[in-house]
């Protein structure tokens, strides 16, 4: 279905219509098209080479933090970006943007601050992630083998 559609590599395994609305913290591990309404935070799972596409109908309230993100809709909130951020001709940001790299069309709007991670930054973000989804996978082996 929509897994089966390909952009530009990426394969979308999470949609939110444009008829859909969801309160609260989403967290992904592959890619998410959003053309609906979420009101909460929009966060990529520890470790993972996460995708967060927010298409010309859709709309975030709420902060947006993966490894990479694109944009032709609206944001409310900061948007944290490890890797790559494109803001598309209909992209609408209230809030802070910090990124590694970026590409703005003409026609992308941003009211607020841009930010550059610097590749320390970013590598210093990625490793404090990988060691503390491993931390995590430790713990919940741990708790698996009490059980057992």
């Amino acid at each position: 279905m929509f897994g089966s559609k390909n952009n530009g590599g990426v394969r979308y395994d999470t949609l939110i219509s444009s008829r859909t609305e969801i309160s609260g913290d989403i967290q992904v591990g592959g890619a998410i098209h959003v053309d609906g309404m979420v009101s909460g935070n929009l966060s990529a799972e520890k470790g993972s080479k996460a995708t967060v596409r927010v298409s010309e109908k859709g709309r975030v309230i709420g902060d947006i933090s993966a490894p990479n993100v694109i944009i032709n809709g609206e944001v409310k909130g900061d948007v944290r970006v490890f890797e790559h951020l494109e803001l598309a001709q209909k992209a609408r940001i209230t809030g802070d943007v910090y990124y590694n790299t970026i590409e703005m069309v003409l026609g992308s709007q941003v009211n607020g601050q841009l930010k550059h991670i610097s590749e320390d930054e970013r590598n210093e973000a990625v490793a404090m992630i990988s060691e503390s989804a491993t931390a995590e996978e430790t713990e919940e082996t741990e708790a698996a083998d009490k059980v057992d």
